[in-house]
């Protein structure tokens, strides 16, 4: 019995493919997504178990940590799958998820299985399966929520066990049975591919480039469309985003497993230390970019942080976790971190877990164009009912670098980024960071020759 087998029984009944591959592609990472976001991860309490083939398919930490998985990988790749705890992400002083051995195994993936993914999840909510197939002109996405095909593919793959790992084989079976008994939402399907239709649409599956030169009879035209033609930018902007955020993180997890051999020498692991710390950091970048554009996509919200659901967040202790991350970052590119907190601050209102990664890039983009052996001055202290955060920068020399050479040229690139031509920097652009500092409950200023400033609204007392 082979994983094909499974897959071709998965696609039994179904109209055939009409998709290239990179089409189906784009349709399978955009199904792992809305699974993950908009189904798994808004259950209350997360049990089950999965099953993919040939490399894990779930990415978010929380599901990684809590269900039990079973991964089919093929030989050649067995030493690169990550370890328990390498598909996290990193914990610096414990601020991000908690380094848990993921609960999955590794199975060797044979020939006859085929290449072509495979998931299957089993929840007492929600049961799904997820497959690509067809031939290489007729590609198609396969999703099942039936029970009587999901029982049917899962008697495939008991079989499959049985005869290749039997262990494995009663590890599932009870796994399964700890589970009790399942829930099957008929509207689930619907529900799924409605949201699976909304994401694809927002990742704008093909771009074509034209030469932005208007006739003046087609100024008012151009004029009309301006607000469509920014959606579409926006859309672009956050399915490239996705696109290189995907890869990325499929490097940092290959890159972490290798780091937990021991037979690799000290510049190896320095080298790969490296590596890592640059996919995180881009990680990152690119996660604030995709907020950016979506911000720019939705109505906007209610002031207040009431409106945006904010919550008490201790920022003193968030910025002593992520100061030694920090710190590694700015060494790899020559510079040192001053960290300077006022005693006894109070709470703020923010959301801790988007919080960290804007402050990460608030980081990014002031130290981006300071020269080597300067240091970035980080200080946060009372200012009447808010906390002010400061950035600011000191020479090697111990002297405030000067400010009278004029501050460097950037250009908007849309109405989220901004280029600098003479680096070929790409950020965030200011009011795209002012944005999203406003989504966080704060209040973010940039003035040439005096740092960056974010002032956070201070939290009422707990009675």
């Amino acid at each position: 019995m082979s994983l094909k087998q499974v897959r071709t029984l998965l696609a039994q009944g179904l109209p055939a493919g009409q998709g290239s591959e990179d089409t189906v592609r784009r349709q399978w990472w955009a199904a792992l997504a809305t699974l993950q976001n908009d189904f798994l991860l808004t259950q209350e309490a997360i049990a089950g178990v999965w099953l993919a083939a040939p490399l894990p398919a779930l990415y978010e930490p929380q599901l990684l940590q809590q269900l039990n998985g079973w991964v089919w990988a093929p030989s050649e790749l067995d030493d690169l799958l990550p370890p328990p705890a390498a598909l996290l992400p990193a914990a610096p002083g414990g601020s991000r998820a908690e380094t848990m051995a993921p609960h999955f195994e590794r199975l060797s993936l044979e020939e006859a299985d085929g290449t072509d993914p495979l998931l299957i999840v089993i929840t007492p909510k929600l049961q799904v399966a997820l497959c690509v197939d067809g031939a290489s002109d007729a590609r198609r996405l396969v999703v099942r929520f039936e029970p009587a095909v999901l029982s049917a593919a899962l008697s495939l793959v008991n079989q499959r066990l049985e005869h290749s790992n039997p262990r494995a084989a009663q590890a599932l079976r009870q796994a399964l049975q700890r589970l009790g008994s399942l829930h099957s939402d008929d509207s689930l399907a619907l529900q799924f591919w409605t949201r699976l239709a909304e994401r694809l649409a927002a990742m704008a599956p093909s771009v074509t480039l034209q030469p932005l030169v208007r006739s003046p009879g087609r100024a008012a035209e151009a004029t009309a469309s301006g607000s469509r033609g920014q959606v579409q930018e926006l859309a672009l902007l956050e399915a490239i985003t996705h696109e290189v955020r995907t890869p990325l993180a499929t490097i940092r997890t290959l890159i972490r497993s290798l780091l937990r051999r021991s037979e690799i020498t000290p510049v190896v692991r320095q080298r790969l230390e490296q590596i890592d710390g640059e996919c995180s950091e881009q990680i990152d970048r690119f996660g604030l970019i995709f907020l950016a554009a979506e911000l720019q996509r939705q109505p906007k919200p209610g002031s207040g942080a009431e409106a945006q659901n904010l919550a008490r967040t201790d920022l003193s202790h968030l910025l002593n976790q992520l100061e030694p991350l920090w710190r590694r970052q700015l060494q790899r590119r020559s510079l040192e971190l001053s960290l300077e907190l006022a005693p006894d601050l109070p709470q703020v209102l923010s959301d801790p877990a988007r919080l960290e990664t804007m402050l990460g890039g608030l980081i990014d983009r002031f130290s981006r164009g300071l020269p080597s052996g300067a240091q970035v001055r980080l200080r946060l202290l009372a200012a009447g009912p808010r906390l002010k955060l400061h950035l600011s920068s000191e020479a090697a020399a111990g002297g405030r670098l000067e400010t009278s050479a004029p501050p460097p040229q950037r250009e908007l690139v849309g109405p989220v980024l901004s280029w600098n031509p003479t680096t070929g920097s790409l950020q965030l652009s200011r009011q795209a960071t002012q944005q999203l500092f406003q989504h966080l409950g704060g209040r973010f200023t940039e003035r040439n020759g005096s740092g960056l400033t974010v002032f956070f609204p201070v939290a009422e007392p707990v009675c």
